[in-house]
Protein backbone atom coordinates (compact mmCIF):
# COMPACT_ATOMS: atom_id res chain seq x y z
CA UNK A 1 0.00 0.00 0.00
CA UNK A 2 1.44 3.43 -1.10
CA UNK A 3 2.07 6.09 1.34
CA UNK A 4 0.62 9.74 1.18
CA UNK A 5 3.85 10.66 -0.53
CA UNK A 6 4.05 8.14 -3.25
CA UNK A 7 7.42 8.45 -4.89
CA UNK A 8 5.94 7.55 -7.86
CA UNK A 9 3.69 10.80 -7.99
CA UNK A 10 6.36 12.96 -5.97
CA UNK A 11 9.06 12.27 -7.98
CA UNK A 12 9.23 13.93 -11.46
CA UNK A 13 7.80 11.36 -14.11
CA UNK A 14 9.12 11.84 -16.84
CA UNK A 15 7.30 10.17 -19.45
CA UNK A 16 5.00 7.09 -20.02
CA UNK A 17 5.35 5.42 -22.82
CA UNK A 18 3.15 2.73 -24.79
CA UNK A 19 1.11 1.94 -27.85
CA UNK A 20 2.99 4.15 -30.01
CA UNK A 21 2.48 7.19 -27.32
CA UNK A 22 4.11 9.28 -24.51
CA UNK A 23 2.65 10.77 -21.70
CA UNK A 24 4.27 13.60 -20.23
CA UNK A 25 3.41 15.95 -17.61
CA UNK A 26 1.91 19.73 -17.92
CA UNK A 27 4.31 22.18 -17.14
CA UNK A 28 2.82 25.30 -15.68
CA UNK A 29 5.77 27.79 -16.42
CA UNK A 30 5.63 26.63 -20.18
CA UNK A 31 3.70 29.04 -22.39
CA UNK A 32 2.36 26.42 -24.93
CA UNK A 33 1.30 23.70 -22.38
CA UNK A 34 -0.83 26.45 -20.83
CA UNK A 35 -1.98 27.92 -23.83
CA UNK A 36 -2.51 24.11 -25.19
CA UNK A 37 -4.48 23.53 -21.81
CA UNK A 38 -6.73 26.35 -22.60
CA UNK A 39 -7.72 25.48 -26.05
CA UNK A 40 -8.65 22.15 -24.81
CA UNK A 41 -10.64 23.57 -22.05
CA UNK A 42 -12.32 25.93 -24.45
CA UNK A 43 -13.23 23.59 -26.81
CA UNK A 44 -16.51 23.26 -27.89
CA UNK A 45 -17.05 19.71 -27.42
CA UNK A 46 -14.75 19.39 -24.57
CA UNK A 47 -17.44 22.20 -23.17
CA UNK A 48 -20.11 20.23 -24.10
CA UNK A 49 -19.42 17.39 -21.37
CA UNK A 50 -17.41 18.93 -19.10
CA UNK A 51 -17.72 21.73 -16.33
CA UNK A 52 -14.59 22.07 -14.37
CA UNK A 53 -15.36 23.23 -10.77
CA UNK A 54 -12.83 25.90 -11.52
CA UNK A 55 -13.52 27.60 -14.79
CA UNK A 56 -10.89 27.99 -17.31
CA UNK A 57 -11.13 31.10 -19.31
CA UNK A 58 -7.95 32.59 -20.03
CA UNK A 59 -4.37 31.80 -19.62
CA UNK A 60 -4.02 32.49 -15.98
CA UNK A 61 -6.86 30.44 -14.81
CA UNK A 62 -5.17 27.81 -17.34
CA UNK A 63 -1.86 28.26 -15.68
CA UNK A 64 -3.36 27.89 -12.02
CA UNK A 65 -5.26 24.95 -13.60
CA UNK A 66 -1.82 23.76 -14.22
CA UNK A 67 -0.29 24.53 -10.95
CA UNK A 68 -3.18 22.72 -9.12
CA UNK A 69 -2.56 19.31 -11.21
CA UNK A 70 1.41 19.60 -10.00
CA UNK A 71 0.34 20.12 -6.14
CA UNK A 72 -1.79 16.70 -6.91
CA UNK A 73 1.20 15.15 -8.05
CA UNK A 74 3.49 16.34 -5.07
CA UNK A 75 0.74 15.23 -2.49
CA UNK A 76 0.20 11.88 -3.86
CA UNK A 77 -3.35 12.64 -4.63
CA UNK A 78 -2.76 12.59 -8.97
CA UNK A 79 -0.75 12.72 -11.65
CA UNK A 80 -1.57 14.53 -15.08
CA UNK A 81 -0.04 14.03 -18.46
CA UNK A 82 0.13 15.58 -21.59
CA UNK A 83 -0.37 12.95 -24.64
CA UNK A 84 1.81 12.93 -27.39
CA UNK A 85 2.72 10.80 -30.52
CA UNK A 86 5.91 8.87 -29.68
CA UNK A 87 7.99 10.69 -31.95
CA UNK A 88 6.72 14.15 -31.75
CA UNK A 89 6.22 16.79 -28.71
CA UNK A 90 3.04 18.12 -30.13
CA UNK A 91 0.43 17.88 -27.85
CA UNK A 92 -2.80 15.45 -28.86
CA UNK A 93 -4.84 15.80 -25.75
CA UNK A 94 -4.99 15.15 -21.79
CA UNK A 95 -4.82 12.42 -19.54
CA UNK A 96 -5.07 12.25 -15.63
CA UNK A 97 -5.04 9.95 -12.93
CA UNK A 98 -6.79 11.72 -9.73
CA UNK A 99 -8.81 11.14 -6.59
CA UNK A 100 -6.31 8.59 -5.45
CA UNK A 101 -7.05 6.76 -2.15
CA UNK A 102 -3.84 5.04 -1.62
CA UNK A 103 -5.73 2.99 1.59
CA UNK A 104 -8.29 1.34 -0.82
CA UNK A 105 -5.58 1.45 -3.70
CA UNK A 106 -8.20 3.48 -6.09
CA UNK A 107 -8.52 6.61 -8.57
CA UNK A 108 -10.23 8.05 -11.19
CA UNK A 109 -9.12 8.42 -14.46
CA UNK A 110 -10.19 11.56 -16.89
CA UNK A 111 -8.93 12.59 -20.63
CA UNK A 112 -9.85 14.55 -23.52
CA UNK A 113 -8.38 15.18 -27.03
CA UNK A 114 -8.12 18.12 -28.99
CA UNK A 115 -9.86 18.41 -31.80
CA UNK A 116 -7.46 18.16 -34.79
CA UNK A 117 -6.33 14.51 -33.13
CA UNK A 118 -9.70 13.01 -32.93
CA UNK A 119 -10.85 9.93 -34.81
CA UNK A 120 -7.45 8.32 -34.58
CA UNK A 121 -7.36 6.43 -31.23
CA UNK A 122 -5.59 8.68 -29.37
CA UNK A 123 -8.05 8.57 -26.02
CA UNK A 124 -8.23 4.64 -26.58
CA UNK A 125 -4.64 4.36 -26.80
CA UNK A 126 -3.55 6.55 -24.18
CA UNK A 127 -6.40 4.95 -21.91
CA UNK A 128 -4.59 1.92 -22.25
CA UNK A 129 -0.90 3.10 -21.21
CA UNK A 130 -2.39 5.17 -18.29
CA UNK A 131 -4.16 2.22 -17.21
CA UNK A 132 -1.40 -0.15 -17.23
CA UNK A 133 1.04 2.37 -15.72
CA UNK A 134 -1.36 3.50 -12.71
CA UNK A 135 -1.63 -0.61 -12.26
CA UNK A 136 1.91 -1.39 -12.65
CA UNK A 137 3.51 1.43 -10.85
CA UNK A 138 1.17 2.83 -8.88
CA UNK A 139 -0.03 -0.37 -7.33
CA UNK A 140 -3.80 0.70 -8.03
CA UNK A 141 -6.27 -2.21 -7.57
CA UNK A 142 -9.47 -0.34 -9.07
CA UNK A 143 -9.12 2.59 -11.85
CA UNK A 144 -12.64 4.30 -12.50
CA UNK A 145 -13.86 6.87 -14.88
CA UNK A 146 -17.62 8.75 -15.10
CA UNK A 147 -18.60 10.93 -18.06
CA UNK A 148 -21.91 12.57 -19.02
CA UNK A 149 -24.80 10.28 -20.32
CA UNK A 150 -24.73 10.22 -23.56
CA UNK A 151 -21.66 11.17 -24.27
CA UNK A 152 -21.18 8.08 -26.84
CA UNK A 153 -18.19 8.30 -27.35
CA UNK A 154 -15.96 8.42 -23.88
CA UNK A 155 -18.22 5.44 -23.63
CA UNK A 156 -16.76 3.38 -26.31
CA UNK A 157 -13.05 4.71 -25.34
CA UNK A 158 -13.58 3.09 -21.98
CA UNK A 159 -15.50 0.10 -23.17
CA UNK A 160 -12.52 -0.54 -25.42
CA UNK A 161 -10.22 -0.53 -23.15
CA UNK A 162 -11.53 -2.93 -20.37
CA UNK A 163 -13.75 -0.23 -18.14
CA UNK A 164 -16.88 -1.95 -17.21
CA UNK A 165 -20.22 -0.04 -17.20
CA UNK A 166 -21.41 -0.33 -13.55
CA UNK A 167 -24.37 2.19 -13.47
CA UNK A 168 -25.95 5.45 -13.47
CA UNK A 169 -24.80 7.72 -11.00
CA UNK A 170 -27.49 10.51 -10.13
CA UNK A 171 -26.94 13.93 -11.13
CA UNK A 172 -23.24 13.19 -10.08
CA UNK A 173 -21.67 16.06 -13.03
CA UNK A 174 -22.49 19.41 -13.44
CA UNK A 175 -24.58 20.21 -16.28
CA UNK A 176 -22.88 22.29 -19.07
CA UNK A 177 -21.58 25.45 -18.53
CA UNK A 178 -23.34 25.10 -15.53
CA UNK A 179 -22.72 24.82 -11.08
CA UNK A 180 -26.08 24.71 -10.41
CA UNK A 181 -27.39 22.13 -12.03
CA UNK A 182 -26.98 18.15 -12.71
CA UNK A 183 -26.77 15.64 -15.06
CA UNK A 184 -26.34 11.52 -14.62
CA UNK A 185 -23.68 10.11 -15.35
CA UNK A 186 -21.97 6.53 -16.15
CA UNK A 187 -19.62 4.96 -14.01
CA UNK A 188 -17.20 2.31 -15.58
CA UNK A 189 -14.05 1.17 -13.93
CA UNK A 190 -11.08 -1.78 -14.47
CA UNK A 191 -9.34 -3.55 -12.11
CA UNK A 192 -5.75 -5.04 -12.25
CA UNK A 193 -7.05 -8.10 -12.51
CA UNK A 194 -9.34 -7.68 -15.10
CA UNK A 195 -8.18 -9.31 -18.64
Amino acid sequence: MAPVHDPYLTSPVSEVRGHGLRLRPWDADSDTDVETWLRGALDPEFRRWNTPVRPVTDAESAREALRARAGEAYEGRGVAFRITAAGSDTTLGHIGIGAVNHALRVARVGYWVLPEARGRGVATWALRVAAEWSFSELGLHRLELDHAVGHEVSCRVAERCGFRYEGTLRGAVFEAGRHDAFRDAHLHARLCTDA
